[in-house]
This record gives structure tokens, C-alpha cells and sequence, in this order.
């Protein structure tokens, strides 16, 4: 009887055992077209993200948008200045005015029959009047 028993228990598992797997592959098979779905869209979530923030991104890529048009607009104010100085370097080696013109204004040379008066800096606030509406010391 014992083994009966124990005969009996064992088909008994068998059969729970049967039973659990055809419920969890029953299981596995509805859940798996929701569950590939999710995946689906958490990556694609994911590359979105990537795509717009990532270290080569869409906004990486428009900040260096910005920071190429500052470049240019400086590069043309440089080359504006540059050309300035080169026309000046020209008209200094063949102008013998505008040699002149700069030993007068850069080393401030004057000629024997000219007479050069400084005037002494004021402050600004002493040249100033108070604004409209406001007088200094009436309240």
C-alpha cells in the first residue's frame, strides 16, 4: 500500500507538474507579442533620445550651428581689419603724407612753427549737471 501511495502521489505531480508547464507556455505564448511590443518602443524611445540629446545629437549639432556662425562673422570682421591694414601699410611705404599724418598722431610730431597746447583732464562728474527733477542736497 505504501507504494501505491507513494506511486499515486507521484503521478499526481506529474500531472501538476504537466499542468504548470502547458500554463506557462500558454502564458509565455499571449504575453510574448505585448512583451516584444513594449521592448519595441522602450528602444525606440530610447534612440529618439539618442538622436536628439545624445553626444552628436540634433541639439549638440545646432549649438554647433551657432557657434560656426559666430566663427564667420568674426573671420569677416578680421579679414575687414586686416585688409584695412594692409591699404594703410601700402600708403604708408609710397604717401609721404600719410606718413605724416601717422608720425603726427601716433608719436605726436609737430612742426618747428607749431604750438601744441594740452588741456588738463576733468573728472566727468564735475562737468556734469544733475538730472532734471533731482537736486543734490534737498529732499
Amino acid at each position: 500500500m505504501p507504494d501505491e501511495k507513494v506511486q499515486g502521489e507521484k503521478s499526481e505531480a506529474r500531472k501538476v507538474t504537466g499542468s504548470m508547464r502547458k500554463r506557462a507556455l500558454a502564458f509565455a505564448q499571449r504575453a510574448w507579442r505585448p512583451a516584444g511590443t513594449a521592448v519595441a518602443v522602450v528602444l525606440a524611445l530610447l534612440l529618439t533620445w539618442h538622436v536628439v540629446e545624445g553626444k552628436h545629437g540634433l541639439s549638440v549639432w545646432r549649438q554647433k550651428q551657432v557657434e560656426d556662425q559666430q566663427l564667420r562673422k568674426e573671420i569677416e570682421v578680421l579679414q575687414r581689419d586686416n585688409a584695412r591694414l594692409r591699404r594703410l601699410v601700402e600708403r604708408l611705404k609710397t604717401d609721404p603724407e600719410a606718413i605724416k599724418h601717422q608720425a603726427r598722431e601716433a608719436l605726436r610730431y609737430v612742426n618747428p612753427d607749431e604750438v601744441i597746447v594740452t588741456l588738463p583732464e576733468q573728472p566727468q562728474s564735475d562737468n556734469q549737471p544733475a538730472p532734471e527733477g533731482k537736486q543734490s542736497g534737498s529732499n
